[in-house]
């Protein structure tokens, strides 16, 4: 069983899709805790909505590869457009950040809602 840590954002109908994406990974993982959720502001593009972050743990039979493109679906099938610039708007971001208990989301020592969402859940 895999263990790991994935960083959730939206500025889209945040409240709206982050509990989308939290009740369609519940039925296909199980979700250990979820972190509290913060705004933020956007990086990069700026003239966008404010961003809600957080983030959930998990535990899981699914490969790394395989989470990440079981999580890719799940943000096409919440509506993430891909064609919009890398820091634009998006109806929901998912990202392993943590893989058990070992850091692959760089990011995690760079944005501090980041950190501070995994560091909540990561008790290692």
């Amino acid at each position: 069983m895999n263990d790991c840590i994935i960083g959730i954002g939206s500025n889209i109908d945040a409240e709206n899709n982050i509990q989308k994406s939290l009740a369609f990974l519940g039925q296909d993982v199980e979700i250990i805790a979820i972190s509290s959720w913060v705004k933020t502001a956007p990086i990069g593009i700026i003239n966008q909505n404010d961003f809600i972050n957080g983030a959930v743990r998990i535990r899981t039979t699914l490969s790394q590869d395989n989470l990440i493109n079981y999580l890719k679906k799940l943000e096409n099938k919440l509506g993430r457009d891909r064609s919009l610039p890398k820091f634009g708007p998006r109806t929901i971001d998912l990202d392993i950040v943590i893989w058990n208990n070992i850091v692959i989301d760089k990011d995690y020592y760079t944005r501090n809602f980041i950190k501070n969402a995994v560091d909540e859940l990561w008790q290692d």
